[in-house]
């Protein structure tokens, strides 16, 4: 294993040119730590379509760094999908996160277009026909909320990963035990890709709370502790949260991790600083 680690960062398309341009000083911030790739999400039901696009393009044109195009079946049939994929891939976009996807809020269960792909599964197997794209998919160590069992969620993974992916991206978690375990379920299951571990610096405990609650997320007690009071506490609130992700990530190189991937909320500072402490460096990449 290097000694040091190979990042990468998520970002979502902010909804107003204000934020648009604050995501480039997040990304001129995080740049110097030579990510392996940055990635931009797509909104429940390709509500950030326009601006995902838009953004993934520009920091294909005028960066040098990889970008990974999130792309997801709902809402929009398979012409329209493939008319992006081949849009993006003539741009010189090689990177795509393939996802199922949200449906909008209030739209009920998870339906397919009916013109669409069905699934991730059929997604990735669709863009392999287009281009030869490096695909990502979404891992989850605690089951996605929708699956039957974590057993029928594994079998999707390896659904995901037969029809084309080479990397699973998993959903942010607290409880490293769980990690380790799922990619030991993984590899029992025949799953050889990277199993890259979801990293999330939790700038904001509530809301933390909030959305852990819908996607099915553990938070720990310990957690709780951790963060009680510092709701007017800012700075301290930094420092707990640097020191709870450098922790996790500590335990999961000492378990032969060396791959991560930051949930970043469009913010630099907290991952920032987790990064220097895992050891990378403007102008140091790993080995």
């Amino acid at each position: 294993m290097s000694n040091i680690p190979s990042v990468s960062f998520e970002f979502f398309p902010p909804n107003n040119d204000a934020g648009e341009e604050r995501l480039w000083e997040v990304t001129a911030r995080l740049a110097p730590l030579a990510p392996s790739f940055v990635s931009v999400t797509y909104g429940a039901g390709g509500s950030t379509r326009v601006r995902t696009d838009r953004v993934v393009r520009r920091i294909q044109s005028e960066t040098c760094i990889d970008v990974a195009a999130h792309l997801t079946c709902v809402g929009a049939s398979k012409a329209d999908v493939d008319e992006i994929a081949t849009g993006w891939w003539e741009a010189g976009i090689r990177k795509i996160v393939a996802l199922r996807g949200d449906m909008p809020p209030g739209a009920g269960a998870y339906s397919p277009h009916p013109q669409g792909y069905r699934n991730a599964e059929d997604l990735v197997g669709g863009l392999k026909r287009i281009a030869d794209f490096e695909i990502s998919v979404a891992a989850y160590p605690e089951s996605h909320p929708d699956s039957a069992s974590p057993e029928a969620d594994m079998d999707n993974l390896k659904r995901k990963i037969d029809a084309g992916a080479t990397r699973a991206i998993t959903q942010y978690f607290f409880d490293t035990d769980l990690y380790l375990r799922f990619r030991d379920r993984a590899a029992a299951a025949g799953i050889t890709v990277p199993m890259t571990p979801g990293i999330l610096p939790v700038t904001n405990f509530a809301k933390v709370i909030e959305f852990s609650a819908r996607c099915g997320a553990a938070v720990p007690g310990w957690m709780a502790e951790l963060f009680d009071g510092l709701d007017d506490d800012p700075e301290t609130r930094k420092f707990v949260a640097v020191s709870v992700a450098d922790d996790q990530c500590q335990r999961l190189r000492s378990e032969g991790i060396d791959n991560f991937h930051f949930y970043t909320l469009n913010r630099a500072d907290l991952v920032y600083a987790i990064c220097w402490r895992l050891g990378l460096r403007p102008g140091k990449t790993k080995a």
